[in-house]
């Protein structure tokens, strides 16, 4: 009986040794584990920095480029700026006559931009009267067909194109009631205008007179006749300066259209008021300025 204690006494304590064992194996199993992540986690510490260190290392190597750059630019400028000193010495050598030539050459390159955009106003002045006296003028002469008369600016110059099937009739040099009637219309427009200048001049196809048709002879004839039946109007009817008018034939040489054609020939039979552009306000301009 006594053995029997003594067998299971036996029993239990190497149950105990055999359960102490194994719970600190498992603890010592665990400690490993632990130590094991944090060796993992400081070398990946380890290696961020290294990457880190090496970055820094690139960036000094980039900077010190950079650096070196920058040197050799300040160097550079020292010799520009050492030649640019040299060469302003050697500028003492200048006359003061020489020195004197060069100021006035400065000062006209600026007399001569003032002048350049003086010009520039003269001229969008000009265009700004040329757009109103064509509009003055259609306005005064109303809803006519354009094939009897046109009004334009042209090269800035302002052209009033009146066709002959409205100023005479065929053959003839003697202005029509009708034809008086719009050139009265001009002439109000005109005269508001006294500073201006014109020209009218006739024109005719390339088709021959039949016949000598009283003084008449030839397109020439026929077409200075023409001009000057218009100027005689403006003078004596509606009081145009003479002075500010000229008269002249052009015959069938300018033509606009194809003579071959029965409209192209009405369109080149026609009576131009040339409004003359004033030369004379340029030329003061240039007599002024040179």
């Amino acid at each position: 009986m006594k053995v029997s204690y003594l067998v299971l006494a036996a029993c239990a304590s190497l149950s105990m040794v055999s359960c102490v064992s194994s719970k600190k194996f498992k603890a010592e199993q665990a400690k490993v584990a632990d130590l094991t992540g944090k060796n993992g986690q400081l070398t990946n510490d380890l290696k961020a920095c290294d990457d880190a260190k090496a970055e820094e290392a690139r960036k000094r190597a980039g900077l010190e480029t950079d650096v070196a750059n920058l040197n050799k630019q300040i160097d550079l400028l020292k010799e520009n700026n050492t030649s640019a000193i040299k060469q302003l010495q050697d500028l003492s050598v200048i006359s003061s006559q020489q020195a004197e030539s060069i100021k006035k050459s400065m000062d006209n390159l600026g007399l001569k931009d003032a002048y350049i955009q003086d010009l520039q106003t003269q001229m969008a002045k000009k265009d700004s009267l040329n757009m109103a006296l064509v509009m003055n003028l259609k306005g005064a002469i109303g809803n006519l067909d354009d094939q009897d008369i046109n009004i334009k600016v042209e090269k800035g110059v302002v052209f009033v194109d009146i066709s002959d099937k409205l100023l005479f009739n065929s053959g003839s040099y003697s202005i029509t009631p009708r034809a008086k009637e719009v050139l009265g219309k001009v002439a109000t427009v005109l005269k508001a205008q006294p500073d201006l200048e014109f020209m009218v001049e006739g024109h005719t196809d390339n088709k021959e007179l039949k016949g000598n048709i009283g003084p008449l002879k030839d397109n020439w004839d026929l077409s200075v006749f023409r001009a000057t039946a218009v100027v005689k109007i403006l003078q004596k009817t509606y009081g145009m300066d003479p002075m500010k008018m000229a008269a002249a034939g052009r015959g069938e040489y300018k033509p606009i259209a194809d003579n071959t054609t029965a409209e192209g020939r009405a369109a080149n039979r026609r009576t131009r008021i040339v409004i003359l552009p004033q030369l004379d306000q340029f030329y003061k301009l240039l007599e002024k300025k040179s």
